[in-house]
């Protein structure tokens, strides 16, 4: 790779984690009174806040941590030249530009640098870049969404239904190596729970 042909992911990355590290929920929490990541799991995303404070003071969390993840990745959009194939999935010079946002944009909601570098889990910064990467199979993701949810009475499988979709709803529009490369950006979310998970277990530990 160039240093011409780097310098949009570069810009891309840069960017991404810049918007990735706004706290929504922080800011929201903070505006009643409560800091997320000092309550319930202490995860600071939508669903702790909701837990927390109620769906009225979660869903301007929901839409910023989800818009996040979209405006990452119509950055890296841009940075690549715009280049989209049918229905507006992402193609040849634009992909490593958008993956390379959309993924320092979940980094950044993982570690913000405006927040300590306590974030949450990523998963709606995912979403949102995602609709960018292959917005054909992010439609399809909400119909699984709201399928699921009514189905089963809840928005919390649905959403997990959803989430788990998006690889193989994927490949109905893009080639394999696109959907391993969002199999990658899973992979952080998975992290991220794994840490929370490690962090539980430490605190539930009788101390000497």
């Amino acid at each position: 790779m160039t240093l011409v042909s780097a310098a949009p992911v570069l810009v891309s990355a840069i960017g991404g984690y810049l918007l990735g590290s706004v706290p929504v929920a922080v800011l929201v929490g903070r505006a009643h009174g409560l800091d997320p990541r000092e309550a319930g799991d202490r995860n600071p995303g939508f669903w702790n806040m909701m837990e927390q404070l109620g769906w009225r003071a979660a869903v301007p969390v929901f839409a910023g941590d989800l818009l996040k993840g979209t405006l990452a990745g119509l950055v890296g959009l841009a940075a690549g030249g715009g280049e989209t194939g049918p229905l507006g999935t992402v193609t040849g010079a634009s992909v490593a530009p958008v993956y390379a946002a959309v993924g320092a944009a979940m980094i950044g909601h993982a570690w913000p640098v405006f927040a300590g570098l306590r974030g949450g889990r990523s998963i709606l910064a995912f979403a949102g870049g995602f609709a960018v990467i292959c917005p054909p199979a992010f439609v399809l993701g909400l119909a699984v969404l709201a399928g699921t949810g009514l189905a089963l009475r809840s928005f919390a499988w649905g959403a997990r239904a959803a989430v788990f979709s998006l690889p193989a709803l994927q490949l109905l529009f893009a080639p394999a190596e696109h959907v391993a490369c969002t199999g990658a950006l899973m992979c952080l979310i998975g992290l991220r729970f794994g840490q929370a998970a490690l962090a539980g277990r430490r605190a539930s530990r009788p101390r000497a």
